[in-house]
């Protein structure tokens, strides 16, 4: 940019002349400036310039293909000082600013804009408001230098200017502003306002640039030796980024020369060796560095191909769990079938066990057992109640706080690539919005994928096929599908009540009395103690309640040893039972099942075990409505009314007044009213209750029964029956009906169980009242002042 000779409007000129629109920069009058032509609306016009005399426009926008609208009003006529030079795609032309123009008609843009232009003609005014603004834009120029905008001569270039216009529009062309406020002042004609708004400009300009050196000088005479070698070492980093010798520091060398030690494969390999040429052009301190450091530390830890030197003992397997497990022996045999095809295959399609069954019977143990025999490390993965898959798989790197899964951090504090991995709780697992946990299992448990698993946080692969897998759960309905598909399942129903005798003085007196501080000797407990313990204190599958309710009297001993004046041993009998235990919980005879028609025993399962469930049935006056209590789900509802139907369309085989079934309402009610049920296994439950209350005939009182029943009567088939079976052995129960096709599942109850057991198989409803209703009645049923029927939970 330079200041020109003066150009003299030709007498002539043309009233409507070539429009160059500006879509980058700007010009004022008197300044010269070059200018890059690429767009054929520009170069079409420069062809067409009348004389070298073209009016330049600046548009409001930048945009590519502009309209008339896009135009400012106010434009420059100028002459085109130096012809087109080809640069490229671009011709370069040098234009000199004249004077400021109004465009009006403007026409275009194709093939280029042309304007009726009207000559503003503004002169700088006489007087002393003139002669005081010109005072100043002289004095201002010293201040221009500072804060021009441009790399140029400034001060060599202001000196030669004379006439003030020309001069306030110099100094808007060279101080540093936005463009907003460029176009603001092309578009000021009055030159008193558009100096006043020129010199507030530069005020701001001046005020600002001497902030920012009180800035820098102010942070220059902070830094200290330690800030200069900061600085110094930046410096020094980033020539070496330029030269490309990042040499690796000490913080990072040692890391990668364990990294190379190890038996990675290729692909970590490679990013292993991208990551460490990344870190060298990172600053020191970083945020981005600390997390690449804690990326290797990750990868340096873990156990790239290291395995247990011990391999699977079968015979100490089989010794190890007879020695911690007493009874089992489905299961025990099914454990040492999967790894002895473990130890010969090395691989296999089932290589996950999944343990269902109860809490407390022993789940957990079976592979802290395995981990043992085997000489493995047992790593568990809690996943009750988790819901994001990054639990799993780790979070992204690009998260704050970011780790890597359960999963890989298990196998660093393994040190081993082959662990037992318990994954405990697979039934509990929940989903939210961050992702679904058993969707992320699929691939972990899955032999096909899970040779090349990626953690989210490491991003390469690691080999898993040698992790020995269990899971446990005790709801198996509440395992996915997919997710079941890729296990062995092992079902653990219950102990019997010998089996939870045996198990409590092999195993859980000589425990208590060690978690109490106590010999094993200073507690005299014989059997006849601990089998009133387990019939009047539990009802569970498992031994973890009998294992809290003997832990009472071991406390007891405790206190008496650390007082150092009582007398050891203890000695508890069946007398003295409940003055260590609190009051009886459980008793043999609950319910009046055989003394009164309308109620029946029927078994349940639960994820706890097998329980005994009773339904009670009784008729009011009314008008035949069924009511239902109990908080029943929608199966016994439905199972509740087909019953109704099916004794009502037998009436006549059941010895019943069908008039009884119109002027009688029926209340069905399942104790204990507190606890949710639901399930098809209570429909004969349900149906016999009824048939009894109707027929006048009580149902035997050692009896219990499940089943799922159709509408015309047919028995289906249940689940649960181990389970079932022993809960009701427990009770006392001695006979118990079962549908025909569950025959095969009471093969798998202990024989112990099966003998002292009277098992009726059934394939219809009439032969399940057959054995189940007594043949003379007890007594009136519909009386006019019947007795309130008693309610047991």
């Amino acid at each position: 940019m330079k200041p020109n000779r003066d150009f003299h409007v030709p007498r002539h000129l043309p009233q409507r002349l070539p429009v160059l629109p500006l879509r980058q920069g700007f010009l004022y009058p008197q300044v010269v400036s070059p200018f890059a032509v690429a767009r054929s609306v520009s170069l079409r016009a420069l062809e067409n310039a009348v004389d070298g005399w073209i009016v330049v426009a600046v548009q409001r926008e930048p945009v590519a293909d502009p309209n008339p609208s896009d135009l400012l009003p106010i434009g420059i006529l100028a002459r085109v000082v130096r012809p087109p030079a080809v640069n490229g795609d671009r011709q370069i032309v040098a234009i000199q600013g004249v004077e400021r123009v109004r465009l009006s008609e403007v026409d275009g843009p194709k093939p280029y804009f042309e304007a009726r232009i009207e000559r503003l003609g503004a002169k700088w005014p006489e007087g002393v408001e003139g002669d005081a603004l010109e005072s100043a834009l002289h004095e201002a120029v010293s201040s221009v230098v500072e804060v021009a905008s441009a790399n140029l001569p400034v001060q060599e270039l202001l000196d030669k200017v004379t006439d003030p216009s020309v001069l306030v529009d110099l100094i808007a062309y060279v101080v540093d502003a936005d463009m907003p406020w460029k176009q603001d002042i092309l578009l000021t004609v009055d030159p008193l306002v558009r100096a006043e708004k020129v010199l507030a400009q530069v005020e701001r300009a001046k005020e600002l640039a001497d902030a920012q050196k009180k800035i820098r000088d102010r942070v220059r005479s902070t830094l200290g030796d330690q800030e200069r070698e900061v600085m110094l070492r930046r410096q020094l980093e980033a020539i070496r980024a330029e030269l490309g010798e990042g040499a690796e520091d000490d913080e990072v060398k040692p890391l990668k020369e364990r990294i190379d030690a190890m038996a990675l494969s290729e692909e970590a390999k490679n990013a292993v060796d991208r990551e460490v040429s990344r870190m060298s052009r990172l600053q020191r301190g970083s945020a981005e560095r600390n997390v690449a450091i804690d990326w290797l530390n990750w990868i340096a830890d873990l156990p790239w191909g290291k395995t247990s030197e011990s391999g699977i003992d079968l015979g100490v397997l089989e010794k190890t769990l007879d020695e911690t497990h007493f009874g089992l022996e489905d299961v025990k045999r099914q454990v040492l079938e999967h790894l002895a095809v473990k130890k010969l295959a090395g691989t296999g399609r089932a290589d996950v066990l999944l343990l269902v069954g109860p809490p407390g019977v022993g789940k957990t143990s079976i592979a802290e057992a395995i981990a043992e025999a085997t000489d493995k490390k047992l790593v568990r993965v809690a996943l009750g109640g988790v819901r994001d898959e990054a639990e799993l798989r780790g979070h992204r790197r690009t998260y704050v706080g970011a780790r890597p899964g359960r999963l890989v951090e298990g196998l660093r504090r393994a040190g081993a690539s082959d662990p037992v991995v318990l994954l405990d709780e697979v039934d509990k697992m929940g989903r939210g919005w961050q992702g679904d946990p058993a969707a992320a299992l699929l691939e972990i448990l899955d032999p096909e994928q899970n040779h090349a698993f990626v953690d989210h946080y490491l991003e390469v692969p690691f080999d898993l096929s040698k992790v020995l897998f269990i899971a446990t759960a005790n709801d198996l309905s509440a395992v996915p599908a997919p997710l079941r598909d890729r296990m062995e399942i092992l079902e653990i129903e219950g102990y019997t009540q010998d089996e939870k005798l045996n198990i409590a003085k092999a195993h859980v007196l000589t425990k208590l009395a060690k978690n109490a501080g106590l010999d094993r000797a200073d507690v005299e407990l014989d059997d006849a103690v601990l089998e009133a313990a387990i019939d009047g204190w539990t009802r569970e599958a498992g031994v973890r309640q009998l294992q809290r309710v003997l832990a009472k009297i071991f406390r007891a001993a405790a206190v008496k040893k650390a007082k150092e004046d009582g007398e050891l041993p203890l000695h508890v009998d069946v007398d003295n039972l409940e003055d260590y235990l609190g009051r009886k919980k459980f008793f043999r005879e609950e319910h009046e099942v055989g003394l009164r028609p309308g109620i029946s025993t029927g078994l349940a399962w639960s994820p706890l075990g097998g329980d005994v469930l009773y339904v009670e049935a009784t008729a009011v006056p009314g008008t035949g409505k069924l009511v239902l209590t109990g908080q029943l789900g929608d199966v016994m509802k439905e199972s509740a009314q087909a019953a109704l139907t099916y004794t009502r369309s037998h009436a006549e085989e059941l010895g019943i007044d069908d008039a009884l079934f119109t002027s009688r309402d029926i209340h069905v009610h399942v104790p204990a009213g507190a606890t949710p049920k639901d399930g098809p296994s209570a429909g004969v439950t349900m149906f016999t209750a009824i048939a009894s209350l109707f027929s006048d005939r009580p149902v035997a009182p050692d009896l219990a029964m499940t089943g799922e029943v159709t509408l015309r009567g047919r028995v289906l088939p249940v689940g649960g029956i181990k389970s079932k079976v022993l809960a009701a052995h427990a009770r006392g129960i001695r006979r118990v009906i079962l549908p025909e096709r569950n025959r095969r599942d009471a093969e798998e109850i202990p024989e112990r169980v099966r003998d002292d057991m009277q098992f009726v198989f059934v394939t219809q409803m009439d032969e399940v009242l057959a054995a189940a209703l007594e043949t003379a009645p007890a007594g009136p049923v519909f009386s006019a002042n019947p007795e309130p029927e008693p309610m047991h939970a």
